[in-house]
């Protein structure tokens, strides 16, 4: 059988004549005559008695119809499903990121990501590197975002985003806060409100603060960039962060300032090698993107 015999019988029995049904169906009365008879022929009983041209369905007819319906019916299911995905507008992503994108840039591409793909669901996993790479390596996640790693190693791809640089924000009125740049060794006998350990950005600082050999007060340790600028905000202490996190901070509270020696990393995008990005997950790449691209043209990162 023929979907298209199908779907003359189909319109045949809903609109009960071969005129109507051949102008739903934009052809012409012969074509869907012949339809008729040849899936006739196929199903080896009788759908039509025919008396004088005109055709009535048979009782067989009036029981296969109900079948045929739901048929049709499951592939222009199947056809709508099929465009959705094509269009990337079905499906569920778990996108990995270091929480210190979580805060920022990400939320902005969700929310661009969410306006064209409203049927498309998405999960923000807050991980540390270690996880990260572990979500890389077993394909649990169709896009993770964050610092530069050696994701190749763990059977990813990565692809470079951004430059980044580290700046110090300090509370306003603070002694060093009408410098545009602070040579680290200036802040050797402050309290500082630092990333959790883990995190790759907190331990490039650590690194760099045992080559010049200057040791750090902690006052906090925190997981996310908001909560690190609301206490410098509150002059708990000073602060080393990523530029994304001068989208967060407020003026009037916060300074920003250059580190001299400069902490510089990229912004990388990692996906599974195995598990390459489908169409959704390639435009909420694209959305990503976006905002980064907005992040470059107002000089926060580069």
């Amino acid at each position: 059988m023929k979907i298209r015999e199908l779907e003359a019988f189909d319109a045949f029995m809903r609109l009960g004549g071969v005129k109507l049904a051949a102008e739903h169906l934009g052809s012409s009365q012969p074509v869907i005559s012949r339809l008729l008879i040849s899936l006739e022929e196929k199903l080896g009983f009788e759908l039509f008695l025919r008396k004088r041209n005109r055709l009535s369905p048979t009782p067989e007819a009036f029981r296969f119809h109900p079948t045929v319906a739901r048929h049709l019916a499951g592939l222009r299911s199947l056809e709508q499903e099929a465009y959705a995905i094509a269009a990337g507008q079905v499906g569920h992503l778990v996108i990995a990121a270091q929480p210190i994108f979580c805060d920022t840039f990400l939320l902005d591409a969700l929310g661009r990501f969410r306006v064209t793909h409203p049927e498309v669901t998405v999960q923000i996993v807050d991980v540390g590197m270690a996880e990260m790479l572990r979500m890389i390596s077993e394909g649990r996640c169709d896009l993770a975002f964050g610092i530069t790693l050696n994701a190749e190693a763990f059977g990813g791809t990565s692809r470079t985003l951004a430059d980044c640089e580290a700046r110090c924000i300090l509370p306003k009125g603070h002694p060093q806060g009408d410098q545009p740049e602070i040579p680290l060794p200036r802040l050797r006998h402050e309290w500082f409100i630092d990333l959790a350990q883990g995190s790759p950005l907190r331990q490039r600082i650590d690194n760099m603060m045992q080559t010049i050999d200057v040791h750090r007060d902690i006052a906090a340790e925190l997981r996310t960039l908001h909560g690190i600028v609301s206490l410098v905000e509150r002059g708990v202490g000073v602060a080393i962060v990523d530029p994304v996190a001068l989208r967060l901070i407020d003026p009037a509270k916060v300074t920003s300032h250059r580190l001299v020696p400069a902490i510089t990393w990229e912004i990388a995008e990692f996906a599974p090698r195995d598990r390459p990005p489908g169409i959704a997950a390639r435009a909420f790449a694209d959305a990503v993107q976006a905002e980064i691209d907005i992040l470059k043209h107002s000089g926060i990162v580069t």
